[in-house]
Parts: C-alpha cells; sequence; structure tokens
C-alpha cells in the first residue's frame, strides 16, 4: 500500500559529462522525493536525462554534484563495491530489451539474482516458482526465450526483477520493443506490483498512453525538472 514514508530523496543533483572539450550538463540541480508505494513515470525528450536519473537512483551512476538517499542511506557516497551489494538487497531492474541469457530457461533466468544471495536451492526454486505465479508464468518456466514472445520475455525479466524482493522497481522504456496489446499487459503486471504487493515503482518511457497508467507523471527538459501530473 502507498505510504507517506519518504523513499527516494534528491536534493541539488547534477550530472556533467564532458565529451572532448565539451561540457554537457544533463542533470542540473534536480530536486525530488519519491514516497515509498508510488509509481512515477519519468518523460522528456531523447538526452533529456531520464536514463540519467533512473541511474542515479538505481546506484549504476553518480552524481557530479548532490545527494541521493534512497531507503535512508546516501547512495552518492558509496564505494562501487558498497553500491554493487546495495543495489543486489534493493533494487530490481527492467529493460527494453528483456536482457535474458538464450541458454537459460525461463526460471534459470529469473534465479541468477539469487545466486548472489545464501539462499539454498530449495530455497531459491521456491523464490523463482512464486515470481513466475505472480508474472503468470508457471507454465514457462522451462521454456527458452527462443520459444516466448517479446511479452513473455517481459514478464521473465519483471520476474528475474523482482524475485529478490527489492525496495525499488526501474524499468526503463519497459513497452519500448512491445506492441500495443503486448505493452498494456506488461502495464496491468507492474499496477499490479504496485497496487497490490507494494513495489514502488520508477519507470522512464517515451509513450504517453504508459505513463498514463502511473500515479505520477514527470517531466525533464534538458536536465530540469519542469512539471509534474497526477494521473
Amino acid at each position: 500500500m502507498t505510504t507517506d514514508h519518504e523513499l527516494v530523496h534528491l536534493s541539488d543533483l547534477h550530472k556533467v559529462f564532458r565529451r572532448g572539450g565539451e561540457r554537457i550538463d544533463v542533470l542540473q540541480g534536480l530536486n525530488l522525493t519519491i514516497p515509498a508505494g508510488d509509481f512515477v513515470a519519468l518523460m522528456g525528450v531523447s538526452g533529456s536525462g531520464k536514463t540519467t536519473l533512473l541511474n542515479l537512483i538505481g546506484g549504476l551512476d553518480t552524481p557530479s554534484q548532490g545527494e541521493v538517499v534512497v531507503g535512508g542511506e546516501r547512495i552518492d557516497k558509496m564505494s562501487s563495491g558498497q553500491l554493487a551489494r546495495w543495489r543486489a538487497r534493493h533494487v530490481g531492474f527492467v529493460f527494453q530489451l528483456y536482457n535474458l541469457l538464450p541458454i537459460l530457461t525461463a526460471a534459470g533466468n529469473v534465479e541468477l539474482p539469487l545466486l548472489l544471495t545464501g539462499l539454498s536451492r530449495s530455497e531459491r526454486k521456491r523464490h523463482v516458482e512464486t515470481v513466475l505465479a505472480i508474472v503468470g508464468l508457471s507454465d514457462r518456466a522451462r521454456h527458452y526465450p527462443r520459444q516466448l514472445s517479446g511479452g513473455q520475455e517481459q514478464r521473465v525479466g519483471i520476474a528475474r526483477a523482482i524475485v529478490t524482493d527489492p525496495t525499488l522497481l526501474l524499468c526503463d522504456e519497459p513497452t519500448g520493443d512491445l506492441d500495443r496489446k503486448a505493452g498494456d499487459e506488461i502495464m496491468d503486471l507492474l499496477a499490479t506490483l504496485n497496487a497490490q504487493h507494494g513495489k514502488t515503482i520508477i519507470m522512464v518511457t517515451h509513450d504517453p498512453h504508459v505513463a498514463a497508467r502511473a500515479k505520477r507523471v514527470l517531466y525533464l527538459d534538458k536536465g530540469v525538472l519542469k512539471t509534474e501530473a497526477t494521473a
């Protein structure tokens, strides 16, 4: 359920890249608070900083300036090793192109994050079966990615993202490679994970139809948070 507990707090966030002698200010003094249980869509034109912001929240990148606090922890102050351990415990990633290993079954792909934990083989199997049931793929557990549709592959990707019961689910264009029907089914699943399982979701999308399924829509323009709409 949605709570007022602050999960993500970004303060005076800057991200600068340099290309040769050129300075590129991707994020410029961004401030944002996301409560636990929220479902936020990030929109903006290409190059507006959406994916950069998602990567900073997920600990895949570090800011040039400012604070990134997630679950009360200053992740911008963590070392690369600390960030890797933090991500494994707290963040589930869903990508546009699924990133499944073709040599593993659906169950094998979902189990991958659990191999970094201390769970026994039987405990891992139980976790995998639980999340495959949640995403509606119990009957596809032994299928390989080539035997699945795009929508089913993305469901496997979502199952892999939630198998460790992460604090935060970060989705980068999760419907970008799907047709409208499959995309709607993925959005139904994400909405269910948010409403019924209490998952906090931050999603990058360019599609207003997809963004409308979120509780809030945030717009980035050249690294600046411009406006906010509530779905």
